[in-house]
This record gives structure tokens, C-alpha cells and sequence, in this order.
């Protein structure tokens, strides 16, 4: 029988869950009995042909072949420009080694569970746009898998915490993951998960952090006569790894001192926490920015927040929960495990994609009851709109505004510019601003109009949006006749050729 899974595809770790027959999700211990897995790929050469490693040798093999190893791939997924050359000199897209991952979290879950998987959730940052929600979509088809959705993380999160019991509470989701933050905010009540606001930032991580420990490591190496540091490769990597472990360990001690051998001499440099709390203030000034954003936007103050739901290992750092207590004004707690509630969540929405769409026997009662009272109703984290002229400048018009409830549908009405205009040029944009230049044309289409109309004309654009992503546009006139209408095919995304090429491509692969 096959079993729909959860997989949390992070920066730096994945995890993978299940739910079982009695309605809990369990995580998934991978092929090293461990829960969770480095999202690292090396690329082993044999005969020219890649075998790639994934997980924890990978992850042990990076300060010694930096040059073979990807780490933090999550971040380029939707670059179409991002490509790894392996030493075998093949060249992958993102998706291909996000796929490569993806690949072998399968693999260890069907060895889990003893039966076939195909079936699959996989999360994604709440602030990812459309090309990086597909692009991930792309990889779990490239890896074999049938993606039942995409859902956002503080989502699936909210969902695994309130599986358990039933919540009436308004819940503050703070997500510093290894490569991005969100934050969210939503309201749960009687089975229902309803989303209110979110925002983040794909480029703010635990990374981060870890590059400003390196940092303050590397400096005070260079005092004791240490030089060209960042010049070495393999030191670099390895200094990358000592201040990840670091930073784990100023969650618990006030000070620790690393060891390090650089070019023939051993260096003993000291840390405090002190010292990293100040070196990364303005990392955490930037997700203090977003926070006030989302509760400013929801209409709702800090005092009837209920609940605050800390995901991510980052969120480990003493000043993240020292900073969220300023906030709230109450202590917080550890209502979940930060690493592995998203997969549990994501988990959750798979076996509920199954009982909806299926009225197999398969489908435990238990799961099934659970698809009867949950109900997930998110929001768009960015805004949808289009390109159109204001005084004869170009501005970005929005059609559909962030944080609107998906699925979504919105009108807005233009005019012709010209008199027997013979077509209009739909450009669908992404992004809150009206500089044309601060947002990003995910997709566009040309309408042929009638011809004989006045300048002035009105027309009608209207967006549809739903869970999948996908957009739907059509135009009308001012009688509301429909002139013409496309599915947004996404400029940055891989086109249907390409991921099957891709797909066989990495199902050839032995991956261990």
C-alpha cells in the first residue's frame, strides 16, 4: 500500500513524517537512524559518473571537498541562473539537487515504513513567491513523487500543534529556519487554521548567524597573527562548520572557547554569547521589523496573543525567546520540537489530501474524522498584479493584495491608451511596490481587442488564485465579454519538457 508523506525541505536539515492509523504524526527516522537529515549533497566521481552522497557523510565531507559538496540549495530554488558543475562536469539546476535530496528522504521513508511512497506534502517558506514554490513543486516530481500540495511551514506547524487537543487561540508562529524567517499569525478555532498575516525574509537564517560567528572567529584568529583566511576553501568550510557547532553551544553556556589548526599553527580562540548577541543585533532587529509588521497588519495587539510557536533550530538562541517575551509579555514555552513540527504538519496535509480526494477503505476512520473537522484557510504572502500607465508612467497596479485568503479571485478595470488599439499587453506581477522595477513579472500574455474602440476604452482583469499557485487570468469588456484568457506560465520555472528530462536524469542516479 502506498502512504502519503510529509517532508520539511530545509536550508540545512530535512525531515520527513507520517501519520498514523491512530491520527498522530510520527517522524520518519532516515537510513543513519536519525530524525533528522542535512539537506547536503556531495558529488562522488566514479568514471565519470556522479554518485551523490546525502546527509550526514555528505554533510562530514564539506570542509575537506568544499569544491563537491551543495549546502543551503533551498535558497536558489526558482534562480534559473544558479547552476552546480559536479566534478564529473555535469551541470544541475536546483531543483535536480533539491531533487537529488528529495530522492533519498524517499527512499529512506519507503525503507521506514516498508511500503511504497508516492504521495507527498512538501513545505515551504510562507514568504517563498510563485517561482520558488514551483521550482520545489518541480523537484518532488523530478524525485519521483506526487506533490499533493506546497504548504507553507508556520502553517503545517500551527497544524501539528494544534492536532492534539482543541485550540481556541490566536497563535504567533516565529519560524527562524537555517536559511530564511517567517513570521505568521493565525487564529485556531474548533478545527479550523486561519491564517491572518505573514511576511518574512528568504535570505535570513541561521546562515547568517553562522557566518557572524565566523566572523568574530576569523578576527580574532588574524590577532593572534593568522592570514588569508577567507582565501582557503577547505578552511573556510571548515570554519563554517566549527561556528555552526558554536552557536549551539552559546544556546546552553555563556562562553566557550574553539580550536583550530590553520596553516601549521593551533589557535584557541575564545567566545562569549555576549559577543554574538551583539555581532548579530542587527540580524535580530531584522526579524523584530517583520514581527511588528504582521501584528500591526492583522489588527490584532500583542496581549490577545495566546500562544507563540517557536520553529526552527535557530529559535534555540536565548535572545529569540528573550526578544519574543519582551514582546508578549509572558513566558514562552516549547509547545512542539522546533525541528520537527513542520514535517509533522506537513504530514497531517497529506493524509488529508488523501481522505478528500479518496473514499478508499485504506483511509483510517481516525484520518478521516480528522478530514471532516480540519479546515486550512491561508494567505497569499505576496501581492499579485499587473503593469499598466498612470500619467503615461508605467506603474504596478495590484490586483490581488498580500495576505488576501486563498483561493482568491479579484478585478480591477484600465483602459485602452489608444484609439483602435489592437491588443493589450497582460504582464502579471509579484511584489507590494509600484516602481515597476522593485517587482517581478512572473508571467504575461498579449489579448487581441476588436480594434475599433475609442482610446479610453474600460477593461476588465481579473485574477484567480488558488492553493496550487496558480494564476488564472482573464479579460473582459465593460460588458463583461470575455476577449481572452491564460494560466500564468512561469518565466523563472522549469517548462514540462525540461522537468521530465530532468526527471530522468536524476532517476538513473544511484544516491546514497
Amino acid at each position: 500500500m502506498s502512504r502519503a508523506i510529509g517532508i520539511d525541505l530545509g536550508t540545512t536539515y530535512s525531515a520527513v513524517s507520517v501519520l498514523s492509523e491512530t491520527g498522530q504524526p510520527q517522524i520518519l527516522l532516515n537510513q543513519d537512524g536519525e530524525n533528522l537529515t542535512p539537506s547536503v549533497v556531495f558529488f562522488q566521481d566514479f568514471d565519470g559518473k556522479d554518485e551523490p552522497l546525502v546527509g550526514i557523510q555528505a554533510k562530514n565531507l564539506a570542509a575537506s571537498s568544499p569544491e563537491a559538496v551543495v549546502q543551503y540549495v533551498k535558497r536558489q530554488m526558482g534562480n534559473p541562473n544558479w547552476k552546480f558543475d559536479s566534478p564529473s562536469d555535469t551541470v544541475y539546476t536546483a531543483e535536480e539537487i533539491s531533487a537529488i535530496i528529495l530522492k533519498r528522504l524517499k527512499e529512506g521513508a519507503e525503507n521506514a515504513l516498508g511500503d511504497k511512497v508516492e504521495d507527498v506534502v512538501i513545505t515551504v517558506p510562507a514568504y517563498f513567491d510563485d517561482a520558488r514554490r514551483t521550482a520545489t513543486k518541480h523537484a518532488g516530481e523530478i524525485a519521483g513523487l506526487n506533490v499533493l500540495r506546497v504548504l507553507n511551514e508556520p502553517t503545517a506547524a500551527a497544524l501539528a500543534y494544534g492536532i492534539s487537543a482543541e485550540k481556541n487561540e490566536t497563535v504567533l508562529v516565529y519560524d527562524l529556519g537555517g536559511g530564511t524567517f517567517d513570521v505568521t499569525l493565525m487564529k485556531i478555532k474548533d478545527g479550523e487554521f486561519d491564517v491572518i498575516a505573514t511576511d518574512g525574509d528568504r535570505n535570513l537564517g541561521g546562515f547568517d548567524f553562522d557566518n557572524a560567528l565566523s566572523m568574530i572567529i576569523a578576527e580574532k584568529m588574524e590577532e593572534q597573527g593568522a592570514e588569508d583566511i577567507y582565501t582557503d576553501e577547505h578552511f573556510t568550510a571548515l570554519l563554517r562548520e566549527k561556528s555552526e557547532n558554536t552557536k549551539r553551544g552559546l544556546t546552553t553556556v555563556e562562553k566557550t572557547n574553539v580550536f583550530l589548526d590553520y596553516k601549521g599553527k593551533s589557535y584557541k580562540i575564545p567566545v562569549t554569547r555576549v559577543e554574538f548577541e551583539e555581532a548579530t543585533k542587527s540580524l535580530m532587529n531584522r526579524t523584530e521589523e517583520l514581527l511588528d509588521d504582521v501584528v500591526e497588519e492583522s489588527g490584532i495587539s500583542w496581549d490577545e496573543i495566546d500562544q507563540v510557536l517557536l520553529i526552527g533550530g535557530s529559535t534555540r538562541m536565548p535572545m529569540v525567546q528573550r526578544k519574543l517575551e519582551e514582546k508578549i509579555g509572558k513566558k514562552i514555552v516549547y509547545s512542539i520540537n522546533p525541528d520537527e513540527a513542520v514535517a509533522q504538519g506537513a504530514a497531517i496535509q497529506a493524509a488529508l489530501e488523501i481522505a478528500n480526494k479518496s473514499e478508499s477503505a485504506d483511509v483510517s476512520e481516525t484520518v478521516r474524522g480528522l478530514a471532516e473537522k480540519l479546515v486550512v484557510s491561508d494567505v497569499t504572502s505576496q501581492a499579485l498584479g499587473t503593469l499598466a500607465l498612470s500619467n503615461g508612467v508605467k506603474r504596478n497596479t495590484i490586483i490581488i493584495p498580500k495576505n488576501s485568503k486563498v483561493p482568491n479571485k479579484h478585478s480591477e478595470y484600465f483602459s485602452t491608451v489608444v484609439d483602435n488599439q489592437q491588443n493589450v499587453l497582460v504582464e502579471v506581477t509579484q511584489g507590494d511596490d509600484e516602481d515597476p522595477q522593485f517587482v517581478t513579472v512572473i508571467g504575461e500574455s498579449t489579448i487581441k481587442l476588436p480594434g475599433d474602440w475609442a482610446a479610453g476604452t474600460a477593461l476588465k482583469v481579473t485574477y484567480h488564485y488558488d492553493v496550487d499557485q496558480t494564476v488564472f487570468v482573464e479579460v473582459h469588456d465593460s460588458d463583461n465579454h470575455l476577449l481572452g484568457t491564460f494560466e500564468v506560465e512561469r518565466q523563472a520555472n522549469l517548462d514540462k519538457n525540461a522537468v521530465e528530462v530532468a526527471s530522468r536524469k536524476i532517476k538513473d542516479l544511484t544516491i546514497d
